[in-house]
């Protein structure tokens, strides 16, 4: 009898134990960026921005797991979808994708013929201040990692690329933070207005262009170069599905303030989470975070 009382202690001990380790897999499948939690990640701005962890299209970091890996912060779902499931997420998906092709080239057109003399008014500055071409082509990764030329107006001097390289040549901190962050705090290539635009993120209005070509979306992950697919790695395919966008989580959620791993996190949670309600909180939101920030370089 007593031993039959403590066999079965034994095995009530043994479905504890497995509905525990069964608890913690299930956690660590969405847990945060290097275990930081909301407010960490994005500070109290950037919960009054999107809403607090767990609300729908908040501004909360993707999973990585592991010293260098990401894991999406998405749980998977309870069971595979069936064929009508799938067929209906994809008429979601499709309609959502018409709606939002349409809603970019009609702001996108408003916002040129309202914004007009500005344009005109800043080219004239670029030129004046250091004669040149006004808008630059760069060469960036489009959705399905088609490239094309983004557009700015020119920051930089006409000689940037041998200025870059000197520099990175020559000084080691440069290096460090050009490899670390892929972006300079003090730039030698700005010149005249160039840090004003920057700043002001006046300098990515010509990019309203690219997004009536349909290269780029009024809201998607920012538009990187070939150098940068590495840092991304396996969760480059994240980047891949979407157009690259004027505006996003990582501008309206610290900038440049923001490590270039979580910035990868931001972009993977905007890819699982991204809607037409996203899209217009981003919307909304970002001249606001432009207003009120000073990371911006």
């Amino acid at each position: 009898m007593l031993q039959r009382g403590v066999t079965q202690q034994r095995l009530s001990l043994c479905s504890l134990a497995s509905d525990a380790i069964s608890r913690i897999c299930r956690v660590q499948n969405v847990l945060f960026l290097e275990q930081d939690d909301f407010s960490t990640l994005l500070g109290v701005r950037g919960e009054r921005m999107l809403g607090r962890p767990g609300d729908e299209g908040a501004c909360a970091p993707a999973t990585p797991v592991g010293n260098s890996a990401f894991s999406a912060a998405v749980p998977g779902p309870a069971s595979t979808p069936g064929p009508a499931q799938t067929d209906l997420k994809q008429q979601r998906d499709a309609a959502q994708y018409l709606v939002i092709r349409f809603l970019d080239i009609a702001i996108a057109l408003v916002a040129l013929a309202f914004l007009a003399p500005l344009l005109l008014l800043v080219s004239l500055s670029v030129f004046v201040a250091d004669p040149g071409p006004v808008l630059f082509r760069h060469r960036r990764i489009g959705k399905h990692g088609v490239p094309f030329f983004c557009l700015k107006f020119r920051s930089m001097a006409i000689d940037a690329e041998e200025r870059l390289r000197d520099l990175l040549l020559r000084d080691p901190e440069a290096r460090a933070e050009w490899e670390r962050d892929h972006k300079l705090r003090n730039d030698p290539r700005i010149v005249g207005i160039g840090r004003f635009l920057r700043k002001s993120s006046l300098d990515e209005l010509p990019q309203l262009l690219n997004v009536l070509a349909g290269e780029m979306s009024l809201v998607g992950p920012r538009p990187i170069v070939v150098a940068e697919i590495e840092r991304y790695g396996r969760y480059f395919e994240n980047y891949c599905a979407m157009r690259p966008g004027i505006t996003g989580l990582w501008q309206i959620c610290g900038r440049n303030d923001v490590s270039y791993r979580r910035r990868v996190a931001l972009d993977v949670r905007l890819h699982s989470t991204f809607s037409l309600k996203t899209y217009f909180k981003i919307l909304i939101m970002t001249p606001i975070s432009l207003l009120f920030s000073n990371d911006a370089y």
